[in-house]
């Protein structure tokens, strides 16, 4: 995602408050509230170089191409069920798979193809509170290493974990679109599929003196379609966990350019304006600084930075109090 460079900065949250007081507070909020891209609001230089092969693995299946769809490959797939013969379900079995039963949208920031269509990605949709582009082609490292090759594949990696986890993982694409989806139906797909939760996967560009990740989290908006008052505090609650868990696994420093302590809040972002689920957007590092460049082009450092996120969904989704949503 390409830094806004005239929004001023608002709704920040400082404090950082303890784990065992933020756990038990899902207790109370989630259960009540678990009912999950949108493009930046400004470009930040011209488009991306073109596409390099990502070193996901290749195969990867194909996402659902339509709203609450999927194809029959896996794009959404349970994790396989347990090996383990007769009598074997039991305490060990669901601390093993502690998200069984649980949905978990991933919305790989941006595709691959965009930059092929711009007309298309420009199109304005309604995001509730006024229009932005459909989609955009996102940014790159100066190497030429597309966000959307890095959104991929750290999304690919984090599937895998949350299937080994026992989640059923939904993307909103894999590369097999010829551009978008745009950032309404991102939202739709999550919303459709009844998602436990969901989030974007980014990665920033920022000014290259910038260093640093941050989680964006979705502020109250009621307007024309967008309604994210059920979803505010449970996707604040998402956002402290993924952003803590990302730090401790990635060694990443909170962002040093934007956000405050590694939190921002938004209402310009379609993504999660009209979301239906708890969902926030992780900027994994800016692409256009040097050092995050070359840690984000590290297979290894990708892995770590999967596992974080996966990390911070299995506090949000495992606490008793969070109840998985209705799959009706």
């Amino acid at each position: 995602m390409n830094l806004r460079t005239t929004r001023p900065t608002r709704d920040r949250t400082a404090a950082r408050p303890a784990r065992g007081a933020l756990l038990a507070a899902l207790g109370l909020t989630t259960a009540l509230a678990l009912t999950g891209c949108g493009g930046s609001s400004a470009a930040a230089g011209a488009a991306p170089a073109p596409t390099t092969p990502s070193s996901a693995s290749p195969s990867a299946s194909p996402s659902s191409t339509a709203a609450g769809s999927a194809s029959p490959s896996a794009a959404a797939t349970s994790a396989p069920p347990g090996s383990a013969g007769p009598g074997s379900a039991g305490p060990s079995s669901t601390a093993d798979k502690p998200l069984a039963g649980r949905t978990i949208a991933l919305d790989p920031g941006h595709n691959p193809n965009n930059v092929n269509h711009p007309t298309e990605i420009n199109q304005q949709v309604d995001v509730g509170n006024g229009h932005k582009e459909c989609d955009t082609t996102g940014t790159s490292t100066d190497a030429g290493y597309t966000e959307a090759d890095f959104t991929l594949d750290v999304s690919h990696r984090l599937r895998d974990l949350l299937q080994g986890l026992g989640a059923t993982v939904i993307l909103t694409q894999d590369g097999d679109r010829p551009y978008g989806p745009c950032i309404t139906e991102r939202a739709a797909i999550g919303n459709d599929a009844h998602a436990d939760a969901a989030i974007s996967v980014h990665g920033d560009g920022g000014p290259a003196s910038g260093s640093g990740f941050h989680v964006i989290v979705p502020a109250k908006v009621v307007a024309g379609q967008a309604d994210t008052t059920a979803i505010t505090e449970p996707s604040h609650q998402l956002g402290l966990l993924v952003r803590d868990d990302f730090q401790r696994a990635t060694g990443e420093q909170f962002a040093d350019y934007i956000a405050d302590q590694g939190l921002d809040t938004r209402d310009d972002l379609g993504g999660l304006n009209l979301s239906k689920v708890p969902k926030v957007f992780i900027e994994c590092g800016n692409m256009r600084n040097a050092g995050d460049a070359e840690r984000m082009t590290d297979p290894q450092w990708r892995q770590k930075a999967a596992q974080g996120i996966a990390d911070g969904f299995t506090a949000f989704l495992s606490h008793a109090g969070a109840t998985p949503s209705p799959t009706g």
